[in-house]
């Protein structure tokens, strides 16, 4: 609970994952790769319950075996691979009336800590907004970035020409670990991007989200090395 209203916790995590089959509970130092999500979530200051929503029998039974509530099984037809990302998330709250805010935290963001979820939620409640989702800043300037037509290169925007990083605005990226909203809202937009929604910047260092081997292994090393760390 925070200020007093009520928070719900989401883990979305279908089992038909294509591009890095079965990859929400493929091992990650030592653990399912979703269990790094379970574990922060469940040390959150704020989170009132953290519940599961899935399909698949097999990351349900691991989502348990690490503490997190599964008090429903995801309908097939919401486990798509076009399903709207927004979907799970509306029939979780039509599932668990009586919240106040959902924050959704997906599983494939494992380096994302506890303090970044309690952050996100109360940047969200100070800026009295309807939504707050974690961002990471870009690592190049937006007007280094070009489209290609028949070989030929487009510039992304038609801003003033750049020569230096340093001189360059910064840019952000929706990093898919933190998506915070006032479920009224949620219920009434049907985005976590709202007008008003404001952001929790997050280093690179803790913004992977897996969709690959490499990136899985970029978490491996991550996690090592904070392990190893004094």
């Amino acid at each position: 609970m925070i200020a007093g209203k009520r928070v719900l916790g989401l883990i979305p995590a279908r089992g038909g994952s294509k591009g890095l089959p079965r990859k929400n509970i493929l091992p990650l130092a030592g653990r399912p790769l979703i269990a790094w999500t379970i574990d922060a979530a469940l040390k959150s200051r704020y989170l009132d319950r953290v519940v599961l929503s899935s399909d698949d029998e097999e990351i349900i039974t691991v989502a348990k075996e690490y503490g997190c509530d599964v008090p429903f099984r995801r309908p097939a037809h919401l486990a798509q691979d076009d399903t709207p990302g927004i979907e799970p998330a509306l029939h979780a709250v039509a599932e668990l009336p009586g919240y106040d805010y959902l924050v959704l935290l997906q599983p494939t963001s494992p380096l994302r800590t506890t303090a970044d979820i309690d952050n996100a939620l109360e940047i969200s409640v100070r800026c009295d907004s309807r939504a707050c989702v974690s961002v990471t800043p870009n690592p190049k300037p937006l007007v280094w970035n070009y489209t290609l037509q028949e070989s030929r290169l487009c510039p992304v925007v038609s801003d003033l020409q750049i020569n230096c990083r340093q001189a360059a605005r910064i840019t952000y990226h929706l990093n898919g670990a933190i998506y915070v909203a006032r479920i009224e809202s949620l219920l009434a937009t049907g985005t976590f991007l709202s007008d008003d929604a404001v952001a929790y910047v997050m280093p690179t260092e803790r913004s992977a989200d897996v969709d690959t081997t490499l990136d899985l292994k970029w978490c491996e090393f991550m996690l090592s090395a904070q392990h190893r760390s004094p």
